[in-house]
């Protein structure tokens, strides 16, 4: 377990360690062996939690970590290589689980932050390129590394990693595998920012902390919106940006947000 994160304060000892801390939920990878390795059983697990953050209003922001100084090596092979079933079968668990994880990231209309602290390769770099932001550590590795292994990314890394670094750099880095180091994650915007390991956690739940403390449906509303132009005209992000800003304008939180600024004061957002 990293010790940056108390061992009371875990709900469990399995693969997945999860905590709530007030309004941010953290979850951990824990499968040390395999340096936080996806299995089925891990990625159900992972989904659940998301799904189950992305109902409770209580829960305002998620970070989603790995421990043992791995964030996830991706699809773990020894247990995939185990598994009974032909490529149908594959194909069914691929699209289930593991696409299924993607989804369900994109899913939760509130923030999602990567606390990547060390290697994040394969499907594990996808997950993490997955999130709406990522943080590093100066021991952060992303790696697009299935062309090593006769496969291409099939995590979303195709729509995301163009998206964050530019169509050239992409291609780059999935033809050739190459590992990304913490300095050079930083500077292609892979990550915003790069932690001290020994403080990495504290320093992730204080910012998302800091996000929690924002207003809920206004989050919602950006991510919405932002996700949205990515695959739409100018015009279809306009009416995106229209219709969420005049529900948020007849919004408790908005009448909260001025009342704020004229008290000279910080809000207090609900949600409501």
């Amino acid at each position: 377990m990293n010790p940056s994160i108390p061992k009371e304060d875990f709900m469990s000892e399995l693969e997945l360690n999860l905590r709530d801390d007030g309004a941010v939920r953290l979850i951990a990878l824990h499968r040390p062996a395999s340096r936080n390795g996806l299995t089925v059983e891990l990625n159900g697990q992972i989904i659940a939690a998301l799904d189950g953050a992305a109902a409770d209003r209580a829960i305002r922001c998620v970070v989603l970590t790995g421990e043992g100084g791995a964030f996830c090596s991706g699809l773990d092979l020894k247990m995939a290589a185990a598994s009974s079933g032909g490529i149908e079968d594959a194909e069914e668990r691929m699209n289930r689980y593991f696409h299924g994880l993607i989804r369900a990231l994109r899913r939760v209309p509130k923030p999602v932050i990567a606390l990547v602290d060390g290697p994040a390769v394969g499907f594990g770099c996808d997950l993490a390129l997955a999130c709406d932001i990522r943080l590093g550590t100066p021991r952060t590795r992303f790696g697009e590394i299935f062309v090593k292994r006769g496969l291409m990314p099939d995590g979303g890394g195709s729509y995301h990693l163009p998206r964050l670094v530019g169509l050239a750099k992409a291609l780059e880095l999935m033809l050739t595998g190459d590992m990304v180091e913490a300095d050079d994650s930083l500077r292609l915007g892979l990550v915003t920012r790069l932690l001290p390991v020994e403080t990495a956690v504290a320093e992730a739940m204080a910012y998302a902390h800091r996000l929690a403390a924002g207003a809920p449906r206004v989050h919602a509303w950006v991510k919405r919106a932002v996700y949205g132009a990515l695959d739409s005209t100018l015009e279809e992000a306009l009416a995106v940006e229209r219709r969420g800003q005049m529900e948020l304008l007849r919004s408790p939180d908005f009448f909260e947000g001025v009342s704020a600024f004229f008290q000279k004061r910080d809000p207090k957002f609900t949600g409501e």
